[in-house]
């Protein structure tokens, strides 16, 4: 019986746990709204075809399918991994400090800008 009350009120407890917190939706990120703005304004200048970044590595950032075609050594976005996508690595500097992204910028992309490339990585890199 006192087994009885007190799994009675630990199921209690636990479900207006549940009412109190509910589990919040994670919210998708945008590839037009949220990733393409932070690539216009910080790597558009140096990434498009016939600007120096273009030129050294191939990759093109002006539309959603050239990112995601990558470089002429390879992809940068790894869709839903954003710890191995080279696009990550090279903003966040751990690919090495002297191709830290974008280059000769002073401090780099903010922490709000680059966890936002690396949500919309890991929600799969959708053209959304």
């Amino acid at each position: 019986m006192k087994n009885d009350i007190f799994l009675g009120g630990l199921a209690l407890v636990a479900a207006l746990l549940v009412i109190a917190f509910p589990v919040q939706a994670q919210e998708e990120v945008s590839y037009k709204a949220d990733i393409h703005p932070i690539l216009h304004d910080y790597c558009l200048s140096c990434h498009q075809p016939g600007g120096k970044g273009y030129e050294a590595s191939g990759l093109d950032m002006t539309t959603y399918q050239s990112l995601m075609k990558g470089t002429k050594f390879g992809s940068v976005i790894k869709p839903g991994d954003s710890f191995t996508s080279v696009l990550i690595q090279l903003v966040e500097g751990r690919a090495h400090a002297s191709i830290k992204m974008p280059l000769g910028m002073e401090g780099g992309l903010s922490k709000k800008n680059i966890n936002l490339l690396k949500k919309w990585v890991d929600q799969g890199a959708k053209e959304n």
